[in-house]
């Protein structure tokens, strides 16, 4: 199936066209873009099926974790500050196994084709240290650009190792994206299974830190279901 563009209705703002299909999801009221829920979720549930097939679906237990994730992706600030969400700070979403993290963080970014800084490449943690081992400390630095990513599944990667060398690449990758972030407000974004005493325990109370400053921690419940099953 062709993977179909998500986009704004032309001279419609707040109605995304899929396929043939058009939702509105927002208003246009004062020059901003006033979104609603339900409308935002069934938009999100006829693309989730697109990209995922049509056994994907929103679950009721996670519509409360879907409520921040929207009004962060859209920007709320009003709703946001309920949830102490900071808007110039990067996701950390944790949670289980197959609850569905690296879902919704490839998901949600259709919910916003216009906004650039939320477009980013989601790249597997996994895949970054296959990288390393191959072409060693390039691969940090290629991760210490200006482009926003999502790194997934944080802690599942195993220690790098190029020509002899063990090194923690995704602490190293984690510490430049903070100077990145501070120099110049480029976002990172992670899913993981860890909680937060057990990434100090991987990458070091000094990433740890820097992470604090850096991310909106949201997490599923330690009780959600993996929904591969």
């Amino acid at each position: 199936m062709k993977n179909q563009i998500t986009e704004f209705a032309p001279n419609n703002p707040g109605t995304l066209i899929l396929g043939g299909t058009q939702f509105q999801v927002a208003e246009l009221k004062n020059n901003f873009l006033h979104y609603d829920f339900k409308s935002a979720l069934r938009f999100l549930d006829a693309r989730g099926k697109l990209l995922f097939g049509k056994q994907f679906k929103i679950y009721d237990e996670d519509k409360a974790l879907l409520y921040k994730l929207i009004n962060y992706f859209i920007g709320d600030q009003n709703e946001c500050d309920k949830f102490d969400l900071d808007l110039n700070k990067g996701l950390l979403l944790s949670g289980p196994v197959g609850c569905g993290k690296t879902t919704l963080m490839r998901l949600l970014p259709h919910l916003v084709p216009h906004k650039r800084y939320h477009q980013f490449a989601l790249i597997p943690c996994r895949n970054i240290v296959f990288g390393f081992n191959h072409l060693g400390y390039k691969t940090i630095e290629d991760y210490s650009d200006n482009k926003p990513y999502c790194f997934d599944d944080l802690g599942v990667e195993a220690t790098g190792r190029h020509y002899g060398k063990d090194c923690n690449v995704m602490g190293e990758i984690l510490i430049s994206r903070y100077e990145v972030f501070k120099q110049k407000d480029i976002l990172t974004h992670i899913t993981t299974n860890l909680n937060a005493v057990e990434i100090e325990e991987r990458y070091g109370e000094r990433v740890r830190s820097r992470m604090r400053e850096q991310f909106n921690l949201i997490s599923f419940s330690a009780k959600s279901k993996d929904k591969r099953i």
